[in-house]
């Protein structure tokens, strides 16, 4: 089991850019596979990216494709999505996941420790 713990959300206007952090502990952090997800009110979780344990292999949700990127620094235990062009749809609450296994990265089912999410606001 790892503790993850995000940070680097807040509010930002259409257009601009934030990077999202998500800190693990208590694991081997290079032994997991990573995802975002994000949920707005009312709606539910969605995928946004996954980053195999090495980091040679991503996964993009198509809403997100070409502006997110998702990158880790297995030395810092730190996986991070910089987030680009941002869009009011964008707004969401976000959230970095582990997981051990499974082979369909979209699927929340599949990951077995989330943090506690971190607020993204995009005005228009």
């Amino acid at each position: 089991q790892v503790r993850l713990v995000e940070s680097g959300g807040g509010l930002v206007q259409a257009g601009g850019s934030l990077r999202l952090s998500c800190a693990a502990s208590g694991g081997t952090f290079s032994s997991y596979n990573m995802g975002w997800f994000r949920q707005a009110p009312g709606q539910e979780r969605e995928f946004v990216a996954a980053i195999r344990w090495r980091g040679n292999s991503t996964l993009y949700a198509d809403s997100v494709e070409g502006r997110f990127t998702i990158s880790r620094d297995n030395a810092k235990n730190t996986v991070y999505l910089q987030m680009n062009s941002l869009k009011p749809e964008d707004t969401a609450v976000y959230y970095c996941a582990a997981r051990m296994w499974g082979s369909d990265w979209s699927n929340p089912m599949e990951y077995d420790d989330w943090g506690q999410g971190t607020q993204v606001t995009v005005s228009s």
